[in-house]
Parts: structure tokens; sequence; C-alpha cells
């Protein structure tokens, strides 16, 4: 039998609180300007936004790849998720340095995935 933490990282939403974000089908543009602005002081030293790796993986079609659950559990549950959740294990083999906690709120997190959203073309 699968522990609870098992259970979650397989359904592809991460490790964390985030288990049902509601995301619109068009881009809300102030949550991506706030999202912009976190990025660009917590996470553009390790990560581009294209497919190019810096230090982490580069952003481009992440949401495409990611669900916005599992993007957010990580943002706020690096620890956690890169110690139990496979797809985050993978993530630092691959790029061999363990992403610091930013110690993002819930609303950052969210605004960070909004820029993500825009930068993967969502109008």
């Amino acid at each position: 039998m699968k522990d609870d933490a098992a259970s979650k990282a397989l359904d592809a939403k991460g490790i964390g609180k985030f288990t049902n974000v509601e995301v619109a089908a068009t881009l809300d543009a102030g949550m991506s300007d706030a999202g912009n602005k976190i990025y660009d002081l917590k996470c553009s030293p390790c990560h581009k936004l294209t497919k190019e790796k810096l230090v982490g993986p580069g952003w481009k079609d992440v949401t495409t790849r990611r669900k916005p659950e599992w993007i957010m559990n990580f943002a706020t549950n690096t620890d956690e998720m890169i110690t139990k959740d496979p797809q985050a294990q993978a993530m630092l083999e691959e790029c061999m340095v363990r992403m610091p906690n930013q110690n993002l709120s819930d609303e950052d997190a969210r605004a960070v995935y909004e820029f993500m959203r825009k930068n993967d073309g969502v109008k």
C-alpha cells in the first residue's frame, strides 16, 4: 500500500497544500505583472524564460508540461517536494543543484504561475 505522500506525487499535483488551482482561460495581466516582479527578484538568477537550462531548468512551456498544482507546490513546499516527489527528484538529478526555498506566499506562487502562463503564450 502506498503512503499518502507517494500517492499524491503520482497524481502529478505534487506534495503540498495545492490540490485544485482554478485557472482562467485568459491571462490575468495584473497577477502576471506581479509574478514578473517576483521572477526578476527571486527566480531569474537560476531560471531562463527559454528552454535553456541556467542553474535550474528553463521555464518555456513549463505550464504545458506540469499542472499548476505541481508548480505551486514545488514553489511553496520545495524541500518536501525534492525529498518525496519523483518528478522533483528527477529534476534535481538533471540540474545537480537543489532549489533553495524562496519563501513564496501562496499569492506569490500563484502570481509566478500566471507569469509562466504569459511566458508560454497565454493571452
